[in-house]
């Protein structure tokens, strides 16, 4: 009879249920980004986008930014040092051209992240920008579960003859 007994949640001080632990230490990092990637292309084909690749050094931006953001305590894209987003793919190596940059603070999966990020025209317009040829995925999470998200989005630059048609 215990399996039918239904699972109280806990509520916080305002009375809504508090969030469950979504624990990224028990997470595969490459399952958690390929499912991102998945997602992503799957979104991007509905929107009649071509699909993006991981790039390595666009992770390890998103990496460095995501802790960041955490010594911060706030979800911003400038870096405590100063740093853009623009400042950190240029530190990692990046050669080609950052096209966005799409950042959160939630105890939500990454899949949640990405349908919050899809409900907002910014970070909509990040995920499908026609630009976007290559992506980094990263988190940090805290003792507390929060997480901080952030995806970063490259591709190739505008050639001198594109720039100048009108």
């Amino acid at each position: 009879m215990t399996a039918c007994t239904p699972e109280l949640q806990q509520l916080g001080e305002d009375g809504k249920p508090l969030p469950k632990l979504y624990d990224l230490a028990n997470q595969d990092s490459a399952t958690v980004q390929f499912r991102v990637l998945d997602a992503i292309n799957a979104l991007r084909s509905s929107a009649g986008q071509s699909s993006v690749s991981l790039n390595a050094k666009l992770t390890a931006a998103a990496a460095t930014h995501s802790r960041d953001m955490s010594l911060q305590n706030r979800p911003w894209h400038f870096g405590s040092d100063g740093s853009s987003p623009l400042d950190r793919v240029e530190r990692v190596g990046y050669e080609q051209q950052l096209v966005g940059e799409a950042i959160s603070e939630t105890f939500e999966t990454e899949l949640e992240t990405i349908a919050a990020w899809m409900k907002k025209p910014n970070t909509r317009n990040v995920l499908l920008d026609p630009m976007a040829r290559e992506i980094g995925f990263s988190w940090y999470q805290e003792s507390t579960g929060k997480i901080w998200w952030t995806l970063v989005t490259g591709g190739p630059g505008l050639s001198q003859e594109a720039v100048m048609v009108e």
